[in-house]
């Protein structure tokens, strides 16, 4: 029996395989008015998709909890009542197709207001829909970025309550599994690393200062997120810089402290805080700093980055280097990679009565 196709439970859920679907903005939804940050049918497709090739846990894409949180105006929100109706079609097709649903909740910080990647990317101009960005401190992520505002506490504890708010809505709209993204240089992990925040205050400084935005969003999570249901949170293990940056060993310690505060499950990512920094791609590079996680802490993680082929994958679980594999562009290239591997590693999936004859 595959060990990639072996269930994973995390508090009551069960997940049917260990195959999962990373975040990955689709920059689709309708860039202002009523419909601004509502999923539509591209993403039903997209989704829908995944689900019917048998991923296990599908985790939609980084999902503003407020306007001004968004990477692009054209990402998704979920800061309404019309964003969770318009969620609940999708959580329910792929609840159908036994897929678990999970959801990303996220604030982009200083990298806001940007346009999608297609059209070039970088920060908007007045002319184009810009806002003001909002960061720990007043300071800029690239060349070419406007200078964020420095958020005052009483502006953090609203922030706070807009996670919270979020996370009570992913779950009206029948999402079982919640990640908190503190990863890629958004606003959560703008805080954790000393080379975006400069702060004199109890939110910056000392390790215990930096990470203390990121225990009260977990905690006021968790308040509203129920205790079966397991909360995941996105970390970036290194910023990739030599000095005055977030290092392996504070993954391992924060890790340990997120397990204390409720969360089920750290998935392991890197980079995204610094630009023009040099990141060692390769197969499977990221995968050593979710072991370490796992192997030092105990906190079950999900490994990402360049994992390709079901072989390698298989290794991942099988060694003890995480519990479950996230995958991300080769899920783009082919929704039905859990079928595959299914049948490669002699592994079970579920395969929809309409695709047998793929089988």
């Amino acid at each position: 029996m595959s060990v990639l196709f072996e269930p994973c439970t995390l508090r009551s859920l069960t997940i049917p395989n260990r195959v999962w679907m990373a975040p990955m903005c689709q920059y689709s939804a309708e860039l202002s008015g009523p419909d601004a940050g509502v999923p539509n049918d591209w993403h039903f497709a997209h989704y829908a998709a995944r689900a019917v090739g048998g991923t296990g846990l599908i985790l939609v894409e980084a999902t503003a909890v407020s306007p001004e949180g968004r990477i692009s105006p054209a990402d998704l929100g979920v800061w309404n009542d019309t964003q969770v109706e318009a969620f609940r079609r999708i959580v329910a097709f792929l609840t159908s197709q036994g897929t678990v649903p999970g959801i990303q909740l996220a604030h982009a910080g200083r990298k806001a207001s940007t346009g999608r990647p297609w059209t070039g990317g970088g920060p908007l101009g007045a002319d184009t829909g810009a806002w003001r960005t909002l960061a720990p401190s007043a300071v800029p992520f690239d060349e070419g970025y406007p200078v964020p505002a420095e958020l005052s506490v009483e502006e953090l504890r609203a922030i706070v309550g807009q996670f919270a708010d979020a996370a009570r809505r992913a779950l009206d709209a029948g999402f079982r599994v919640a990640e908190v993204h503190g990863a890629h240089g958004y606003l959560i992990g703008q805080f954790l690393s000393p080379h975006s925040n400069r702060r004199t205050d109890a939110y910056g400084g000392s390790f215990e200062n930096r990470v203390r935005f990121a225990l009260e969003v977990v905690d006021a999570i968790r308040e509203v997120w129920p205790d079966d249901q397991p909360l995941f949170f996105r970390i970036s293990a290194t910023d990739w810089l030599d000095q005055n940056g977030w290092t392996a060993d504070d993954t391992v310690r924060f890790a340990a402290l997120l397990k204390d505060h409720g969360v089920d499950l750290l998935d392991v990512s890197t980079g995204g805080n610094a630009a023009g920094v040099s990141i060692p791609v390769g197969p499977g590079y990221q995968v050593p700093f979710a072991a370490r996680v796992r192997a030092e802490t105990g906190l079950p993680v999900a490994a990402v980055g360049l994992i390709t082929d079901p072989e390698q994958a298989e290794k991942i679980v099988a060694n003890g280097e995480a519990d479950a594999v996230l995958l991300g562009r080769e899920l783009l290239r082919n929704p039905s990679w859990a079928r595959h591997a299914a049948r490669t590693l002699g592994g079970d999936v579920h395969v929809p009565p309409q695709y047998h004859r793929s089988v």
